[in-house]
């Protein structure tokens, strides 16, 4: 009998849906291992370019260029989740598609996926669904406190959302997010903001990486150190949430679980915030603490690879580069005159207000020198 998942061996090629940052860093990975990389996305001088063999320069609601990608590819995989789901099930006509359009038809929208999140037992905010200003403002008066207003679709990094504090603000929420469907949810009080990250294989191997501890500046991440300085019991169930949704979606690749730490009735309590079915921005630091990086541990599983080793082997901590921090011109010899501090440019050619250009990476002997080291760092960069 032939084996129904066998292994896409090194050699092979790979394809990308989207050419930016994180499939830049995929990319690289993957050719460090072997594997030859193509890419779909709308520019053809996209971040990517320049460490793949071949970009496919299309539109992400272009179906037949899904299609296009994957008669050339062994298996695709994914860098960001604004996909169309009728390219993806065009892809799999050709090749595995992994992680699949089933999760992103879930996971792309925000209020669907905190509705599964609901029905399948995992702990979350108070929320409520809107599609119209009448029901955002009945949605508002029923949470009766501030809340963050997000459309379903689209938005990261502090985009597409509102933060409101009265009912009576709901027509203005409801035109500022474009008048389409709204997730609203209740303002928490946090102790800290964490994440988890899961990898799966299509063989069913689970790997997970230790909860990292993130800070956000103006709803953008900041910093994040791994492993988090939090407590056991906090981290173990981190662990257990993403173990959980891996399962229940028979994952094949990556899940990033963002989670919100707060107090409740009964002790210390962990949310689940949103989730990304692909590399994530504060696992950056695994290149420098784990003998295996996310973005190798990406490639390992989509291929149906052996997943590598997420010890931290040394605490570290990533701090993002935006607009200028990262632009040519930026003072990099200086940060990188840090200890232990090394440096990951996009390859993005125009620097603009909050574009994230790069990140830097420190390890030290603790989390927190890690942190101090890399907060020194990015601060040379702006003297």
């Amino acid at each position: 009998m032939s084996d129904p998942t066998p292994v896409i061996p090194p050699g092979a090629t790979l394809g990308i849906l989207g050419g930016g940052q994180l499939g830049r860093m995929v990319a690289l990975a993957a050719r460090s291992l072997g594997y030859q990389v193509r890419v779909l996305d709308p520019d053809p001088g996209c971040a990517a370019r320049p460490v793949v063999e071949h970009v496919l320069a299309a539109s992400f609601d272009d179906a037949g260029a899904y299609a296009e990608l994957a008669r050339h590819c062994d298996v695709v995989t994914l860098e960001i989740e604004k996909l169309s789901l009728a390219g993806l099930k065009a892809a799999a006509r050709f090749c595995p598609v992994r992680p699949g359009w089933e999760l992103l038809e879930i996971i792309q929208d925000k209020g669907k996926q905190k509705r599964w999140l609901v029905e399948h037992g995992f702990p979350v905010g108070p929320f409520r669904s809107a599609t119209s200003a009448a029901e955002l403002r009945a949605a508002l008066e029923e949470l009766n406190s501030s809340c963050f207003i997000k459309s379903c679709k689209g938005g990261y990094d502090g985009r597409g959302q509102f933060e409101s504090t009265r009912a009576d603000q709901a027509e203005e929420a409801w035109g500022a997010l474009g008048e389409q469907p709204v997730v609203v949810e209740q303002a928490l009080a946090l102790e800290a903001e964490l994440s988890i990250m899961v990898a799966r294989s299509p063989r069913g191997q689970i790997a997970i990486y230790p909860a990292a501890l993130n800070h956000h500046e103006h709803r953008v991440l900041e910093w994040s150190l791994l492993p988090g300085p939090i407590a056991p019991a906090i981290a173990r169930r981190a662990e257990e949430i993403g173990r959980s949704l891996a399962e229940q979606f028979s994952l094949e690749g990556l899940l990033a679980v963002e989670l919100f730490l707060v107090r409740g009735p009964s002790g210390a309590e962990l949310l689940v915030n949103e989730m990304a079915p692909r590399p994530h921005n504060t696992f950056h630091h695994t290149e420098v603490a784990c003998p295996t990086s996310q973005f190798e541990q990406v490639v390992r599983a989509v291929c149906g690879l052996p997943l590598g080793s997420c010890e931290v082997l040394r605490p570290a901590a990533i701090a993002n580069l935006l607009g200028n921090e990262g632009g040519n011109g930026a003072p990099f010899a200086d940060a990188l005159a840090v200890p232990g501090t090394r440096l990951f440019l996009y390859g993005k050619r125009e620097a603009r207000p909050g574009r994230k250009m790069g990140h830097l990476a420190a390890i030290g002997a603790t989390p927190e020198e890690a942190l101090a080291r890399v907060r020194e760092a990015k601060a040379r960069l702006s003297k």
